[in-house]
């Protein structure tokens, strides 16, 4: 239980200021404003569905895929360190601006769940740094040297906090504007924004450290 605790609390908070949905919120409202709430809604389901199934994959299988192509993992947490430490450091430098060009130049198509995968999914909400920071923790879990139950209802659960995060802040985006304000928005921001350079610099240094203990002492 201690083990599935600690599980259930390192998905959550190495991967919530990732994926962020109080800070892609703002995002998805300018990009679906012309749908009624109840539209809103069912697309967001769609996304946090989409979103579960991208995190849970990632973490449970993740290193397969490494495995595969021949990638070692602190390659990948030096490489998912850097992205994490650029995203963050990005949103620092950003503020409460949020960018939504690119929103308004996307008109809604008639379909309204024809983007529901790309791009609100991917990368809007699951991005590359959320990824390889799932396939990360999937590699150092529990579960990945032995047969864990606890552990791999505990990845589950956090998986499904999550995207129920993501249904409440996109399905909601509008009410939470309005009741947070700008200035909470951008205190959110600021906050999960300098969190996740944290994160990055943490799963860099991991990486980097087992890369430099690997190499083959001098002097011998």
């Amino acid at each position: 239980m201690i083990e599935a605790a600690k599980t259930l609390f390192l998905f959550l908070s190495a991967l919530f200021p990732i994926v962020d949905p109080l800070g892609g919120s703002p995002i998805f409202l300018a990009m679906t404003r012309q749908y009624s709430p109840k539209t809103r809604r069912a697309l967001s389901w769609r996304i946090a569905m989409n979103s579960f199934f991208l995190l849970v994959g990632s973490y449970f299988i993740g290193t397969h895929i490494l495995s595969f192509f021949g990638i070692s993992l602190p390659v990948v947490q030096v490489g998912g360190g850097l992205i994490v430490i650029s995203t963050g450091w990005t949103l620092l430098k950003q503020g409460g601006d949020y960018d939504n060009k690119e929103a308004a130049q996307n008109v809604p198509p008639k379909d309204p769940y024809r983007d529901a995968f790309y791009p609100l999914t991917l990368p809007l909400t699951v991005g590359p740094g959320s990824i390889s920071v799932a396939i990360t923790l999937g590699a150092n879990s529990p579960h990945h040297h032995e047969f864990n139950l606890w552990s791999i209802v505990a990845a589950l659960v956090g998986a499904v906090l999550l995207a129920v995060s993501i249904f409440l802040c996109y399905g909601f985006a509008d009410r939470l504007g309005r009741i947070l304000g700008t200035t909470g928005m951008t205190v959110i921001m600021q906050l999960t924004s300098f969190l996740l350079v944290c994160i990055g610099v943490q799963i860099f240094w991991n990486g980097a450290s087992a890369l430099l203990g690997s190499l083959p002492l001098q002097g011998h």
